[in-house]
C-alpha cells in the first residue's frame, strides 16, 4: 500500500519520512513492542472484507470461522488500551473508554463537507475519526499519533482494509513543516489543552492549512467571559499535562488574534460517565475515578469537571 502523494506538497515532506516510520515500528525500545507485533501477527486472514465508514468503523464479511473469530479476539486484546472508537472487527465489539463516534456526530453537520479534501488529524489516537473523515469522502486523510500502540490499533484496522487513503503516522504537530499550506481541513481535538503555548498550536495549524482552509478544534473549556482561563497549579482530572483551560469567549479571541476568519462554537457539552469510562477494552481508570463524588461538577482537585468546546475556523 503506498500513499497518494505524487504532485501534492506532502510528497516532499512524507516521502522520505516513509522508511523512517516502518523501522521505529519494528525498532522502538518500548517494552510492549514485541508483543505488539505479535498480536499484528495474529490477525487471521478473513476474506471479502466490506467496510461501513459512514455509520462507525465496522468491517463486515460472511466469509470467517468461529476460530478466525476467537484468534482475532485475542489478537485485539493484545493492543490494550484501546481508548477512541468504537469499532466493530465482525463479530467482536470493541467498547472503546471514549465514544468517539458521539463527538463525530456532534460537529459533522456544522463542518465543511469533506468530499476529495485532503485532511489532517491531530492526535489522532488509533484513528477512529480519521476513518469516519475518509467515510465522508475525504481524498487522503493524515493521522498524528505519537504513542506506538495506536499506531499498531490502526495497522490492526489497515490488515483488513488496505485502504489507501487513510494513513496515522507515528509524528506530532511539531514535526509538520512550516508554512506548509497543504490540508484543506485540520482536526485538532484533545490537544490544545496538552501544549505548554496554545497559541505556538494554533499557529501551527494555521500554517498547515491552504488559503480558505477549515480548522476543527475541540478542546477543555470553562464557563466565563474573555478574560476567564484556568491554567492548573497542579493535575487536571489526574492529567498532569493540563496548561490552558479558556473559556469560549477568549478562545475565540485567541482565534481572531491570529486572524482566524469565520469563528463559530458550534457545540459546547459536558463529558459524562457515558461517554467516557473504563471498559473490558480499556480497564485502566476513567473519567469517573477523577471525579469528586462528594462535589457534583468538580475534579478530584476541586477544579470545574470536563466541559468541552468544538469551533470552526477558516484561514
Amino acid at each position: 500500500m503506498q500513499f497518494c502523494l505524487q504532485g501534492s506538497e506532502l510528497e516532499d515532506w512524507l516521502n522520505p519520512l516513509l522508511p523512517k516510520f516502518s523501522q521505529l515500528l519494528k525498532t522502538s525500545n518500548h517494552g510492549k513492542l514485541p508483543l505488539w507485533h505479535t498480536s499484528l501477527k495474529q490477525l487471521p486472514t478473513i476474506e471479502d472484507v466490506t467496510a461501513n465508514l459512514n455509520d462507525g468503523v465496522i468491517l463486515k464479511s460472511t466469509n470467517y470461522t468461529s476460530e478466525q473469530q476467537s484468534l482475532l479476539r485475542d489478537a485485539l486484546e493484545g493492543l490494550h488500551p484501546w481508548r477512541k472508537g468504537p469499532f466493530t472487527f465482525f463479530d467482536t465489539e470493541i467498547d472503546t473508554e471514549w465514544r468517539s463516534d458521539w463527538k463525530w456526530d456532534r460537529l459533522k453537520n456544522h463542518i465543511d463537507p469533506l468530499d476529495n479534501r485532503t485532511v489532517l488529524d491531530v492526535g489522532c489516537g488509533s484513528g477512529y475519526h480519521c476513518w469516519r473523515m475518509a467515510g465522508a469522502n475525504a481524498k487522503l486523510v493524515i493521522g498524528l499519533e505519537p504513542m506506538l500502540v495506536y499506531n499498531m490499533q490502526y495497522w490492526a484496522i489497515q490488515q483488513y482494509l488496505n485502504d489507501p487513503r487513510v494513513w496515522v503516522l507515528p509524528l506530532r504537530m511539531e514535526d509538520v513543516p512550516t508554512n506548509l499550506k497543504a490540508f484543506d481541513s485540520i482536526f485538532s481535538m484533545g490537544v490544545l489543552y496538552h501544549r505548554r503555548s496554545p497559541f505556538d498550536h494554533l499557529i501551527e495549524l494555521k500554517e498547515a492549512l491552504r488559503p480558505g482552509g477549515q480548522l476543527i478544534l475541540e478542546t477543555l473549556v470553562i464557563d466565563g467571559d474573555d478574560q476567564a482561563v484556568l491554567v492548573p497549579e497542579g493535575r487536571y482530572a489526574r492529567m498532569n499535562n493540563v496548561w490552558f483551560l479558556p473559556g469560549v469567549p477568549l478562545l475565540e479571541s485567541w482565534l481572531r488574534k491570529l486572524k482566524f476568519k469565520d469563528i463559530q462554537c458550534i457545540d459546547v457539552t459536558e463529558t459524562t460517565v457515558q461517554e467516557q469510562r473504563t471498559t473490558p477494552w480499556m480497564t485502566y481508570e476513567s473519567l469517573t475515578d477523577n471525579l469528586d463524588h462528594n462535589r457534583s461538577g468538580y475534579t478530584i482537585e476541586g477544579h470545574p469537571a470536563p466541559k468541552r468546546a468544538i469551533l470552526i475556523a477558516r484561514t
